[in-house]
């Protein structure tokens, strides 16, 4: 069964996989890890000290708010001048609205850019900090919404005789 499955999934053969190589396989992920968390930190520790991420958001808010303003005076100049030249004004108008959506689209873009990093990193350190709480001498390892135990066919086999037998 074990080898129709390797060639369904197309994967190595299992045989040369023993306890200890996966140990030492989890532990070299663990050190990436490690590692990936430190640059992280080392990001959000240079994040607070970048400057002019407040003045870049009021910049915005003011182009986009001096693009309204001006549509509004070109809508209302292109309802009081004559038909000709009153399609060439209201099209300068439109382009104006549209410069005020992408100031306010890229200012909501930037937060949602830093939320998303700050969920993933939020996520990396619950990550690690569960990787760290969890003991390697009782095999524990907590789920989300639950508990597991690391067993083999033959420890599972000890547990259900001996409770067995104490019935």
């Amino acid at each position: 069964m074990t080898q129709r499955l390797e060639e369904l999934f197309n994967l190595p053969p299992a045989e040369g996989t023993t306890a200890e190589s996966a140990k030492t396989t989890i532990e070299e992920n663990r050190e990436i890890i490690q590692a990936v968390d430190t640059a992280i930190d080392k990001i959000d520790a240079a994040l607070p000290y970048v400057n002019d991420l407040d003045t870049s958001d009021k910049e915005l808010d003011d182009l986009s708010d001096l693009a309204k303003e001006k549509f509004e005076d070109l809508i209302s100049l292109g309802m009081n001048v004559e038909a000709r030249f009153s399609g060439h004004i209201l099209a300068t108008a439109g382009t104006l609205l549209g410069h005020a959506i992408t100031a306010k689209q890229a200012k909501l873009d930037k937060k949602l850019r830093m939320v998303d990093l700050q969920l993933k990193k939020a996520r990396l350190d619950a990550q690690i900090a569960k990787d760290s709480d969890k003991s390697d001498g009782d095999k524990i390892i907590d789920a989300e919404d639950g508990r597991a135990v690391i067993l083999d066919r033959n420890e599972l086999l000890k547990q259900i005789l001996g409770t067995k037998s104490k019935d």
